[in-house]
């Protein structure tokens, strides 16, 4: 079944919502209590993989990447499976969310209100 989420994921995300990187943290302060208008859920566990940040009303999975994640081939199989499940799913990188965090919560709020297309001129 779709979604079905194995044991050892749900104990893995256990343990990562207790040691969160600097750049998740960040990030949560600013999606958690529904600040953004919707319900954010951390370090949730989707199928053999934990989500950094998910939005599962939206169906929008939010990455937070280091450098351990340059060139990521499995990232790419990662992303395709969710967009698969019906996910979209944006990736920023630690230095992204650390230095320009308004930017990274910007992106977020437009990737959950997209603008209605503009009539040609």
């Amino acid at each position: 079944m779709q979604g079905q989420t194995k044991t050892f994921t749900k104990q893995a995300a256990k343990e990562l919502r207790k040691t969160m990187t600097e750049a998740e943290q960040r990030l949560w302060h600013r999606l958690r209590g529904q600040q953004l208008d919707v319900k954010f859920r951390r370090q949730h566990p989707f199928e053999s993989y934990v989500l950094d940040f998910v939005c599962i009303e939206r169906r929008l999975v939010i990455e937070v990447d280091g450098s351990q994640h340059a060139d990521s081939q499995r990232d790419e199989q990662r992303t395709e499976k969710l967009n698969q499940a019906g996910f979209m799913v944006l990736r920023f990188w630690n230095n992204e969310v650390l230095n320009e965090t308004d930017a990274v919560v910007q992106a977020i709020w437009n990737a959950l209100n997209p603008s209605p297309p503009q009539p040609s001129p």
